[in-house]
């Protein structure tokens, strides 16, 4: 059996939605809702949280005991720090087969779907070398000089019938530690595009972000 790691790295500060990792989401610190799932994905081995907060750790340690902390070093706490060199450290520390990532600002990812996404890189390794969640997009984008990226602006399609393109939604991504060291990257060279439905794959970026999966959270436990 493979050994898959589940990455979640956590900073107590936030530039855009100040300490939005602990602040509560329909009743719960946000970044429990992220560990509830992915406790209850067997095909797991281990849950890593790699954070500078003392007000996580604590939280981690009383409700989650089986999470691992990994405090991340001074070096790796600046805002500008990019994320392949972060984990480049966590999987450092934790060997696995395989490691997931995933952040606790995807509070409406569901169990079923990283369970899938897995099963999908494992039957698929190593012709794809690693995974990244995407969300379909089907409108009109056009670039910053006014060109059209995907569509003849002389032939009005309706949006729906749009060739398709696809937006790293930072849901999800797995990889091996020889890739990550390799391309520096948790991308590979041959990456598989793992598609997931926009409502689920909500990313907490912005405050209106925050009130609405708050919202969203909050009417599906009434």
């Amino acid at each position: 059996m493979q050994k898959i790691i589940a990455l979640v790295p956590m900073r107590h500060d936030s530039q855009r939605v100040k300490g939005k990792n602990y602040r509560p989401l329909a009743g719960l610190p946000l970044y429990q809702h992220i560990l509830s799932t992915l406790q209850s994905c067997s095909e797991i081995s281990e849950i890593v949280v790699d954070t500078d907060s003392n007000e996580i750790m604590d939280g981690i340690k009383e409700t989650f005991p089986k999470v691992h902390i990994l405090i991340r070093p001074d070096r790796l706490r600046g805002g500008e720090t990019p994320m392949n060199e972060v984990l480049l450290n966590d999987t450092e520390q934790f060997e696995a087969d395989f490691y997931l990532q995933t952040h606790s600002t995807n509070p409406l990812l569901k169990s079923e779907t990283i369970s899938r996404a897995i099963e999908t890189l494992l039957e698929n390794f190593p012709d794809y070398d690693s995974l990244f969640s995407v969300t379909r997009l089907q409108t009109r984008l056009w670039d910053e000089l006014g060109r059209a990226i995907n569509h003849n602006p002389a032939i009005l399609l309706r949006t729906q019938d749009l060739p398709p393109v696809f937006e790293e939604n930072s849901c999800l991504y797995m990889f091996t530690r020889e890739t990550l060291v390799n391309e520096h990257n948790r991308i590979g060279k041959r990456p598989y595009m793992f598609e997931i439905d926009a409502d689920e794959a909500w990313d907490i970026d912005e405050e209106i972000d925050f009130k609405i999966v708050d919202l969203l959270m909050s009417q599906a436990n009434d």
